[in-house]
């Protein structure tokens, strides 16, 4: 038979190490697991000092107002990236003003993107054929309800878009998108 000798047994002190770095290890894993996790239930902090989100062009860029302004003529409507990536009409106003509120394209039919026709001055749906009015409200369905509004600010020439919650202006009730 073979004599285990004291210098084979791993003292104390190596076991203590390999227990802390075996902890360490599972618990740095962990703790990367769930930072995802933990921050999906945070809410984003506003880009914007009114609590906005930043409207976005086409290519992802930061619009800001003497760009858009620059690029678009009085009445223009035309679409930016707006509050949880939803397509956003903007309105040009005037040559130095851009409105101070959006109207989401999405239709309330179906979620269809719904295109200005500058010919008609209404939004028209081409799929099943809804229509709104230059400000986004319904005039001809079968879109139940009239498109949603968000707030829109100029703030160091970046233009945001925030949520709209207050009475709907078009029609004098509670927004029902709030």
């Amino acid at each position: 038979m073979t004599q285990i000798s004291a210098k084979d047994v791993p003292g104390m002190g190596r076991r203590q190490f390999m227990n802390l770095l075996t902890f360490g290890s599972v618990t740095g894993v962990a703790l990367g697991a769930l930072y995802p996790v933990a921050n999906y239930f945070i809410p984003p902090k506003a880009a914007g000092g009114g609590g906005g989100t930043t409207a976005k062009d086409e290519l992802g860029n930061v619009v800001t107002a003497s760009g858009w302004l620059a690029s678009h003529k009085d009445g223009d409507r035309n679409l930016v990236q707006g509050l949880k990536g939803d397509p956003t009409y903007l309105t040009v106003e005037g040559p130095e003003a851009i409105g101070n509120y959006g109207i989401n394209a999405i239709c309330t039919h179906l979620g269809c993107v719904v295109p200005w026709n500058s010919g008609a001055n209404k939004f028209m749906c081409p799929c099943h054929g809804s229509q709104y009015d230059s400000t986004g409200m319904v005039v001809r369905g079968p879109a139940p309800l009239s498109l949603a509004l968000a707030h829109v600010s100029v703030e160091n020439d970046n233009v945001f878009l925030s949520q709209w919650t207050e009475t709907d202006f078009r029609n004098g009730e509670k927004p029902w998108w709030a």
